[in-house]
């Protein structure tokens, strides 16, 4: 499922989300330029054994991880691929500008921060807890688990709202749904996909889900305590007489 935009305006321009889109933006084409993509991924990526080490990192070239404070700030906005960056923005985009507007830009650009954080401490303790030392030696890169406590607000704040969403399931269409099951869904597909990581660490794909279930139960736990005001009410999808 893609989401395409949803059906909530907003009281003023989101300038937070657009900077964070731009801030993502400007270090992926840095990723892409010098060295390349795989260089700065090793070389500015959060790696778990960076906490509790030891760490044993098989590159080409020597690669010292950076202290775990700093990897994991630096790899909040580093991405590994095109479709990598433009999925998480366009999460951003649609979802973010109505958590900005409930929270206030200065709150909110804190507040997502530290759900970012909040996102890497519950992959690093799911890697330690249970992978071997290759495994907390990969490095943790992308602004997804952010994001993932903005959608975990979103579904507090706005269950209402309806996302209009692209399915493929063998064929394309297009439906308008209720966010609460567009998200409801989607951190469903992440709990499930983060057990098989658990049981097969090679099912997992590369994908950071527990960075993404950490990242929404922030999201869910924290919003209702930092909102300064409620977002806009979505529009009744029929009119009222």
């Amino acid at each position: 499922m893609l989401p395409l935009k949803d059906n909530v305006p907003t009281r003023s321009t989101p300038v937070v989300t657009i900077g964070l889109i731009a801030a993502n933006s400007l270090v992926w084409f840095w990723e892409l330029s010098g060295r390349g993509v795989d260089y700065h991924v090793l070389k500015d990526g959060y790696y778990p054994c960076s906490f509790e080490g030891p760490c044993h990192v098989p590159a080409p070239i020597p690669i010292h991880p950076l202290p775990w404070y700093e990897g994991a700030f630096t790899s909040m906005f580093m991405h590994a691929s095109w479709q990598h960056i433009l999925g998480n923005m366009l999460f951003l985009w649609i979802f973010g500008n109505n958590v900005e507007d409930a929270l206030g830009k200065v709150r909110f650009l804190a507040w997502y921060l530290v759900a970012g954080l909040a996102a890497t401490a519950a992959q690093t303790a799911a890697t330690l807890g249970v992978g071997s030392v290759l495994d907390a030696s990969i490095p943790n890169i992308g602004a997804s688990g952010a994001i993932a406590g903005v959608l975990g607000a979103y579904f507090v704040l706005l269950p209402s709202a309806r996302v209009l969403t692209l399915i493929i399931i063998g064929f394309i269409f297009i439906r308008e749904i209720p966010a609460v099951f567009f998200l409801g869904i989607w951190i469903l597909l992440q709990l499930w996909s983060g057990g098989l990581s658990l049981l097969a660490p090679q099912a997992g794909g590369g994908t950071a889900f527990f960075a993404h279930i950490g990242g929404f139960v922030f999201g869910l736990a924290t919003i209702k305590f930092v909102t300064k005001r409620r977002p806009v009410v979505p529009p009744s999808r029929y009119p009222v007489y």
